[in-house]
């Protein structure tokens, strides 16, 4: 479980699909496997429910959903799930567009237009920039500590360390350069251009009644977790469908300019000695680290880019092949999610070197 989340320490059923064109050979019977298959498995598993998007060939092609969102509520694909840690990508990819439209530059450094004062003593702030932050190379924690604040535990720019606090800083800097709200950019440069209607940083009234309600590995209910103000890093809520979308953009690098784009394929930080130690290497690609949003998986024929979200009754998973255009979205609530992935990715034939890498991952 800790490594298929990235190494971030992560029988009512319904099988709903959204009106869409019709699949191309194949979508069907994959269909037909989930129809058949995936409701036993939430069972078994005390996963309440789960929502998935396909793509193949860079399009939505498939939407599923499956289990209860809350109790005796069917999840349909209107359900509205915690993204937990797979808002990092889409905050991401707001901050390339930006960078594709010369607002904003990866590589200036950050406070000149965002300072943080619990750092402001510290001079390594002014080695701070966006593609540090996109690439969890800040040097600051996860998550600042509630007494002391936020810290800069390491010189930012040499080592990956995964943290939240960096995207919170990077959006905080966009708002301050921009002279805009972080959430009218996300408006503005994807949720509006992508057609994502049916997703959010902070809580709506038109989520009344769509959330997915998270389980803990009980299966009990939680109190879902709302945010009053955007974080960029986590919080995010949205549909299987509308993350398909974002997806599919990314595949297409829509809204990019052909260097950002470029730029977001590199590996900007190697993670093989997190991921490819010892028995793991087996199945490990020749080269493997953090992008600008994504993790990378560069194999011998394949690129992939992955993420995982874990918040407490909640995991989230989603990947994309660079060389076939196809990926998937899952989305879970249930501290148990992670053990559907497999079995839902096997069902939607997906990239057999791919499964055999997150097989090997799972130890």
């Amino acid at each position: 479980m800790r490594r298929l989340a990235l190494m971030l320490l992560s029988n009512l059923a319904a099988s709903l699909t959204l009106a869409a064109p019709a699949p191309p050979a194949g979508e069907f019977e994959q269909q037909a496997r989930l129809d058949q298959d995936i409701p036993q498995l939430l069972e078994q598993n005390a996963i309440p429910s789960v929502s998935i998007a396909q793509i193949r060939g860079g399009a939505v092609v498939l939407i599923a959903a499956y289990g209860e969102q809350g109790d005796g509520v069917p999840a349909t694909p209107a359900t509205l799930y915690n993204a937990a840690s797979l808002t990092k990508p889409l905050t991401a990819e707001i901050i390339l567009r930006l960078a594709s439209k010369g607002e904003i530059s990866l590589d200036e450094p950050m406070d000149r237009y965002w300072l943080d004062p619990d750092i402001a003593a510290d001079p390594r702030h002014a080695l701070l920039t966006p593609r540090l932050a996109l690439s969890h190379r800040t040097g600051f924690p996860n998550w600042r500590d509630s007494k002391e604040g936020l810290k800069i535990l390491r010189e930012p720019g040499l080592k990956w360390s995964y943290s939240g606090e960096g995207y919170q800083y990077l959006a905080h800097f966009a708002e301050n350069k921009t002279g805009r709200d972080f959430e009218s950019l996300a408006q503005a440069y994807l949720f509006k251009p992508m057609a994502m209607t049916e997703t959010a940083y902070s809580g709506r009234d038109w989520f009344k009644g769509r959330i997915a309600v998270p389980a803990n590995a009980a299966g009990k209910a939680l109190q879902p977790q709302l945010a009053s103000r955007f974080n960029a890093a986590d919080l995010l809520y949205t549909t299987a469908y509308d993350y398909g979308l974002f997806m599919a953009g990314v595949l297409a690098d829509q809204g990019l300019s052909p260097a950002i784009a470029r730029e977001r394929s590199k590996i900007q930080v190697s993670m093989m000695d997190e991921m490819c130690q010892g028995k793991l290497a087996e199945n490990c690609p020749p080269n493997a680290g953090f992008g600008l949003g994504w993790q990378i998986l560069a194999f011998k024929d394949e690129t992939l880019l992955m993420h995982t979200g874990k918040d407490e009754g909640v995991f989230t998973f989603a990947y994309l092949n660079r060389t076939s255009r196809d990926g998937a979205v899952i989305l879970t609530n249930s501290d148990n999610g992670y053990k559907i992935v497999l079995p839902v990715l096997e069902r939607l034939d997906s990239s057999p070197v791919f499964l055999r890498y997150l097989r090997g991952q799972i130890q």
